[in-house]
């Protein structure tokens, strides 16, 4: 019930209760405060054992979709489509970061030993610089920019 609650939470929660209560009321108001949480817990087994008896087996189906429910909560997107889209193969995604990291780090290896940029490997290496007399870094600098993303085409 209180799993969230760590020592220093509860330390500072004793604290603020003896301050406000009073030592010699505090005593009084723990006690009352174990005996309701107590209470608390056995209304709630009782309603669910109360449940468990009058649905009988259809009690097991209504939690079923509760637990798978939970399962998808902790899932990542990725893992999600995986597992429900692509039955668990997920060669696919493999295959698309492997494409994607190649391409990386073929656009950075190119761009290192030959010192053009991605758009000037395009265009057949011309590569414009933006001030005169700038070579070789102003190619390595226009190598570290991406191009902007156009979000009405993605």
């Amino acid at each position: 019930m209180f799993g969230n609650v760590g020592w220093g939470e509860f330390v500072v929660i004793l604290i603020a209760a003896l301050v406000i209560l009073g030592p010699e009321r505090l005593p009084g108001a723990i006690s009352w405060v174990s005996k309701s949480l107590r209470q608390v817990r056995n209304y709630a087994s009782g309603a669910t054992q109360q449940l468990k008896d009058e649905l009988g087996p259809e009690f097991d189906d209504l939690r079923k979709p509760l637990s798978e429910l939970n399962q998808l909560r902790g899932m990542s997107p990725r893992a999600a489509i995986t597992k429900h889209l692509l039955d668990g193969d997920g060669s696919l995604f493999s295959s698309i970061d492997n494409a994607r990291n190649d391409l990386n780090n073929g656009l950075s290896l190119n761009n290192v030993t030959s010192g053009t940029s991605a758009a000037g490997a395009a265009t057949g290496g011309a590569v414009a610089s933006s001030s005169p007399g700038a070579g070789a870094a102003g190619g390595a600098a226009a190598a570290d920019k991406r191009p902007p993303i156009d979000t009405d085409a993605t």
